[in-house]
């Protein structure tokens, strides 16, 4: 491949700087597909009675897995932002404690419905409570969930598949934690582990679905059921601002840093919030400088015809959950017209910012979950306009066990 074009990028990525790259093929003339949306979003209430039945902590929330938007002032001041700072919790989402808490529970209900349809358990008008019922957990206990993950999309498809009575099996990439490993083993899931990388782990699980009819294959490169999960989250943040009396308009700019592995947690999102709010939102996802895979995809338009190794890239960080070295070509894609830039950071700034968090907000979180922050120190003027709202998705935290949590806040 001639790369001759990129080679000034290429050669910024291999110097590992903490970089801003803009897209330039975004537009102002994009279509965003609601029914995709409106399904998910439809599916997501229809299961509430039966969230509020197995997941106790829902009922708060009538049976919705949603995150709190949370004000940061102390974080605020400290980054000297001088409109608004809020990180959106998705480390304390019910379930399992992740953004993978939106995509991937939402594509293992929309497995099980279908499956519970096709056989005659269930229809549309049904209270969905029925899903705790042995006839129906009998019928999904012959049909296996598959899935490759670096961690935190295995254990929402794990926990999620599990509690609805279907075997299954986790592929997991070399960078996966211990911990999740054994979480998942505890409550009966068959975790596969590899010496690969994340790329290798998807395609283990996608060549084992292929062996068996009764397999369903959740594919974190490829899934729309996954991409319209995520995207969902863009109509609850809207309800959440007006809640809050935050505007969202020219005048009143929203700018949202997400952090990127492959790409569908925050492709979904970032997509449902264009939905939501148009041009004025401004979206920038965030990866490691080691794990720069959407970059690259996006900057070529080679999508996932290359990967960070590629470059001479090694594809290691502690930000496990971000640890991809080729990207979804079909999130790559969707996110052309949408996208406003991606940046890159470091592991030692990871760090920082996962103390820094917790000794300003008492919030501990994965450091893949503080990546957003380099949002505000790398776009200066948008973080000196008093109009602006600012939001950090944080992606994961709160399953993370309490001496790995010391370990982040210790240094």
């Amino acid at each position: 491949m001639d790369l001759s074009p990129f080679q000034n990028l290429i050669d910024e990525l291999k110097s590992k700087k903490m970089i801003v790259w803009k897209n330039k093929k975004k537009s102002e003339i994009y279509q965003i597909d609601s029914a995709l949306i409106d399904d998910a979003e439809g599916r997501l209430k229809r299961f509430a009675p039966y969230f509020q039945e197995v997941f106790p902590e829902t009922k708060k929330q009538d049976g919705k897995v949603e995150s709190v938007l949370q004000s940061v002032p102390v974080m605020q001041q400290k980054l000297g932002v001088k409109g608004k700072l809020y990180v959106k919790r998705d480390d304390a989402l019910p379930i399992s404690g992740s953004i993978k808490a939106r995509g991937g529970i939402h594509e293992v209900l929309y497995a099980a419905e279908k499956i519970a349809m096709e056989h005659r358990f269930v229809s549309l008008e049904d209270n969905y409570k029925i899903f705790t019922t042995k006839p129906i957990q009998k019928l999904l206990s012959q049909y296996t969930i598959v899935v490759g993950s670096t961690g935190n999309l295995g254990l929402s498809i794990g926990i999620m598949s599990a509690t609805l009575g279907f075997k299954v099996n986790v592929h997991m990439s070399h960078d996966a934690k211990e911990w999740k490993k054994q979480l998942l083993r505890k409550i009966g899931v068959t975790v596969v582990e590899h010496s690969g990388d994340f790329s290798l782990a998807v395609d283990a699980g996608r060549k084992e679905a292929l062996k068996d009819p009764n397999s369903y294959f959740i594919d974190d490169e490829h899934s729309k059921q996954l991409f319209a999960g995520y995207a969902v989250a863009g109509r609850r943040l809207k309800q959440q601002l007006q809640e809050e009396n935050i505007a969202v308009d020219a005048n009143h700019p929203l700018y949202v840093y997400i952090p990127c592995g492959v790409g569908g947690g925050p492709g979904g999102v970032t997509y449902g919030l264009k939905e939501s709010f148009g041009e004025n939102v401004h979206g920038y996802f965030v990866e490691p400088t080691e794990s720069p895979c959407m970059l690259l995809g996006m900057a070529t338009g080679l999508h996932d015809k290359i990967a960070v190794q590629d470059i001479g890239l090694s594809n290691l960080t502690i930000a496990d959950g971000l640890a991809v070295g080729r990207p979804s070509s079909f999130v790559g894609q969707q996110m052309e017209p949408l996208l406003d830039g991606i940046m890159t950071i470091s592991d030692e700034r990871l760090s920082q910012y996962v103390r820094t968090l917790y000794q300003m907000e008492k919030i501990i979180v994965e450091p893949s979950a503080v990546a957003g922050f380099i949002g505000l120190e790398q776009l200066k003027d948008a973080a000196d306009n008093p109009n602006a709202t600012h939001i950090v998705w944080a992606t994961g935290g709160s399953m993370v066990p309490k001496d790995e949590q010391q370990k982040y806040i210790l240094g």
